[in-house]
């Protein structure tokens, strides 16, 4: 049975929604949640079960960071750059800016930008199972050491995880969640051992050093991994503190599936952000304090510096085993990061962003989830998978790719909302209150220093060829060069912006109704939009709006025909308007020529409106199947304005 209607109006939602503030949406299928209200406002109907808590979000978010896998993926721009000042110091600095980009987007907990952080979120599943597949047949090698891992090998165990990540993200939401809980769980408790495991067991000592290496040397003595000065050396390393961070977002594209998210999902953002920050330096310094060789470790046959450190520093089986951890907390992430990119995926096709939207944006029927857009981005991803036969400095865009397209695309909202909105922004529940702006003005500026440095090669001059070229302002940048090319030239005359797809009415006008469109099956059901798509109706709108101007070009012409030719006389009720008498040739009073005027200037157009618009609303549809057919053929093609002569005889 159906629920009673229920109405929201937009102007009373913490939302900037593309509806009037006027308009009140109505969803007729079950009673609304106050998290259902937001979303209806925003102009969309619900279609996900929300079994995400704040918790549950949390974990997917922090699945999604991955903090001990991610280290390990990006340890070689960590270390590799500018050695261990660059980890202390550059964990320290880049969190502090890092910190404030999360807090600003918390705050908004908006939609983000389109085509870049898609970007950022189609390689983030690739980019981690890429590395997962390097870590373990690097631990092959360390038990084999006679086997040496082929680029073919890791192309095809990283097709198979992303097949396997696709199949768990095609789950219902429920079993999603309680993943992704045991996941996060799992992930915070490997962090935490091999924090503990690697000062605890290691042989430096055995290999007549000191435990740990020198406060003096660890934050001072920089290592030449670039050939730039160790000022911009250090900003280098920011990129695998900004790729490992990068996974708090994860609630907005989740948000959709939380209960109380205006709440919760700013939480599980600053929770993600502020526990990485702290657990994430941690291990840095765990690391920066035990290494032994840096260049041992970046240029170690094994093809991933994390197993070799670890070889360095520890026992074999203890190495094996911390290794271990690290696999298994990289699956976890890379389920995640797959979850997440789905639902962004999704909200793009909602809104007609991609070809062949229709098929994309559909939810699946049994599980609720978006299935068809996790396999969309399973395929994508195993196509960008290809540039591991380009070698270790190509597939290494995938991670720079994903720290430029998140960072852009979690600026530009916060941007607009500091230097165009400012005192008019609406905040929602959770806000920064007096520390917006500043914060908001330190996140923006981090990022437009950061963008040109990680797309910086760590040579130059004569040192600089492909294969230690920077090929993330190729990989990254061709893309969105296409983008806006296809925007100017095509998508701007078609895209009008996020598409609303729940029935709404104007207040007080109970009759006023406008639908949208259903993007599963075209059918129509309660909330689903029918007739904004039609092109007759759509048409016809356009056509009233048209009225007016046709009516203000008709008396230009007369007025410019009179100019010219003084014999003609308008004798009709217009002409007589503008003479300011009546049908006797007598002067009209005001109240006269007011009745006069509003007669003739709104009974042809209300009249006309109130048809098209009684028609193109209210209609049964096989009767404006009817109408149509007539029109069209008694309508010539090619005629910009029908005439009444032409339409007149239209049964």
């Amino acid at each position: 049975m159906m629920a009673s209607s229920s109405k929201v109006v937009v102007g009373q939602e913490p939302v900037t929604s593309v509806l009037p503030p006027s308009e009140s949406p109505i969803y007729t299928e079950h009673e609304l949640t106050a998290d259902e209200e937001v979303l209806i406002a925003l102009g969309y109907k619900p279609e996900f079960k929300r079994e995400f808590s704040l918790w549950t979000t949390f974990c997917v978010s922090f699945a999604v960071l991955g903090l001990l896998p991610s280290f390990a993926s990006t340890l070689y721009y960590g270390m590799g750059y500018a050695g261990t000042p660059g980890m202390v110091w550059g964990w320290l600095i880049a969190m502090f800016f890092i910190q404030c980009v999360a807090m600003s987007m918390a705050e908004l907990c908006s939609r983000l930008t389109g085509w870049s952080n898609w970007l950022a979120q189609v390689t983030a599943a690739p980019s981690v199972d890429y590395a997962m597949s390097a870590m373990i047949l690097a631990g092959a090698s360390i038990v084999h050491p006679d086997y040496i891992p082929e680029n073919y090998q890791v192309f095809l165990l990283t097709t198979l995880i992303m097949l396997i990540h696709g199949c768990i993200s095609s789950m219902p939401t429920k079993w999603i969640a309680q993943f992704n809980s045991v996941g996060s769980t799992f992930n915070i408790i490997a962090l935490c051992i091999v924090i503990i495991l690697v000062p605890a067991t290691t042989n430096r000592e055995e290999q007549g050093l000191p435990r740990f290496t020198d406060s003096a040397i660890v934050w001072s003595s920089f290592y030449e991994g670039t050939n730039f000065p160790n000022g911009v050396s250090l900003l280098m390393t920011f990129v695998a503190v900004i790729w490992t961070m990068s996974g708090y977002d994860a609630p907005f594209h989740l948000s959709e599936e939380c209960s109380n998210a205006n709440v919760a999902a700013p939480r599980a953002i600053v929770l993600t952000s502020g526990v990485g920050g702290v657990l994430g330096w941690f291990l840095q310094m765990v690391v920066a304090y035990t290494v032994i060789d840096i260049d041992s470790v970046i240029e170690s046959d094994l093809g991933q510096p994390w197993a070799s450190y670890l070889l360095q520093v520890l026992p074999q089986k203890t190495a094996l085993a911390a290794l271990g951890l690290t696999v298994a907390t990289s699956f976890s992430m890379g389920q995640a990061c797959m979850v997440s990119a789905s639902r962004v995926t999704f909200a793009y096709a909602r809104d007609g962003v991609f070809p062949c939207s229709w098929w994309i944006s559909r939810v699946n029927r049994h599980t609720y989830t978006p299935v068809n857009a996790v396999w969309f981005n399973t395929v994508i991803g195993i196509l960008m998978t290809l540039l591991i036969f380009g070698g270790a400095i190509a597939v290494g865009a995938l991670f720079s790719i994903a720290a430029v397209a998140a960072f852009v695309a979690f600026t530009i909202p916060i941007f607009i909302r500091v230097f165009f909105v400012a005192n008019r922004f609406r905040p929602g529940p959770w806000h920064l209150g007096k520390f917006s702006m500043p914060i908001g003005t330190a996140a923006c500026a981090f990022v437009a220093l950061m963008v040109p440095i990680l797309m910086l090669p760590s040579s130059t001059g004569v040192d600089l060829d492909p294969t230690v070229m920077n090929w993330t302002c190729l990989v990254w940048g061709a893309p969105m060069f296409m983008v806006i090319l296809w925007w100017i030239f095509g998508a701007r005359k078609w895209f009008k912006g996020p598409k609303v797809n729940i029935e709404h009415q104007m207040l007080g006008r109970e009759g006023n109704v406008v639908d949208g469109k259903d993007h599963d099956s075209g059918g129509s059901t309660s909330g689903s939009m029918i007739r904004d798509g039609d092109s007759f109706y759509r048409d016809s709108l356009r056509a009233v709006k048209n009225l007016a101007g046709i009516a203000v070009a008709r008396v230009n012409a007369r007025s410019k025909d009179e100019e010219e030719d003084k014999s003609l006389e308008w004798k009709d009720l217009l002409a007589r308007l503008m003479e300011g008498r009546d049908g006797n040739g007598e002067g009209m009073d005001r109240e006269e020529l007011t009745t006069d005027a509003l007669v003739a200037g709104s009974d042809t157009t209300s009249n006309t409106s109130c048809v098209q618009v009684c028609i193109g609303s209210c209609a049964p549809q096989d009767v404006m199947e009817k109408i149509k057919a007539g029109l069209n053929e008694a309508i010539p093609d090619g005629t910009t304005i029908p005439e009444f002569d032409i339409v007149k005889d239209s049964p």
